[in-house]
């Protein structure tokens, strides 16, 4: 009888693939902080399950930030990506190993008795900002092979515009492949005219100054975003060919 009982206990339980804990100032705090917590984050097969969990929380909660923390948002995954000195603060928060005085909150991806995904986000706090940051730099602690193909999933998940309260199909779309950050075969042989013609200048023109690049490239995400009628199915990829094609001019 008690091996019956074990035997329905393990049957019955929930696993835990990956866990983020965020510490980070309340809203009504008058400085604005986050700290990374305990990170169990696996990316064998990468990006892994730990990639999964960092991706769905960016795809939860990067659609409510504005259009110019979401560009700069973009920008810092590919300096986190490369390793790059990260000048504080970023998105309006310091990033701190101190968490004296922080709340805490915990994101999960988990594995149901039926054997389905279940993505467990924090319920009693929201911290919309900190919880994205804390998701990029988590990534960035990885090593650079399995950083890579998890940048990639959280740059998917920038802005995503899709039911992020349906487990399967937030990670479904984190979970397929790579290819809108692929460059088509026609844009191989010429990276730059590709850009230029993405962000709706002549593919023959010279390459614009920094400041007129940056100002076309935030247009242009304000006008794809549904918000502002943009289509809501095409605005992820959309705003990944945007950000590519920004990347490249500014090469």
């Amino acid at each position: 009888m008690r091996h019956v009982f074990f035997r329905t206990l393990l049957a019955s339980s929930v696993v835990m693939l990956a866990e983020l804990e965020v510490y980070h100032s309340r809203p009504i705090a008058p400085t604005r902080r986050v700290a990374i917590g305990r990170a169990i984050l696996p990316v064998e097969d990468s990006p892994g399950f730990g990639g999964l969990l960092l991706g769905a929380i960016v795809a939860k909660y990067s659609h409510k930030l504005d259009q110019e923390l979401l560009e700069e948002l973009e920008i810092l995954s590919y300096q986190v990506e490369q390793g790059q000195r990260i000048p504080q603060p970023r998105l309006r928060h310091r990033l701190q190993k101190d968490r004296i005085g922080l709340t805490r909150s915990v994101h999960q991806l988990e594995r149901l008795p039926n054997n389905k995904l279940h993505l467990n986000f924090e319920q009693q706090h929201n911290a919309p900002p900190q919880y994205v940051l804390a998701a990029v730099y988590s990534a960035g602690r990885l090593d650079p092979g399995p950083r890579a193909d998890v940048m990639k999933v959280i740059r998917r998940a920038i802005g995503w515009q899709g039911d992020a309260d349906n487990d399967d199909v937030l990670l479904s779309h984190l979970s397929s492949t790579f290819e809108r950050y692929a460059l088509s075969s026609s844009s191989q042989a010429d990276p730059v005219a590709w850009a230029l013609e993405v962000l709706g200048f002549d593919a023959q023109d010279d390459v614009p100054k920094s400041d007129v690049l940056r100002k076309t490239f935030r247009n242009a995400l304000r006008d794809c975003h549904p918000d502002v009628g943009g289509d809501t199915d095409d605005a992820a990829d959309r705003i990944a060919e945007l950000t590519e094609a920004r990347r490249i001019l500014l090469a």
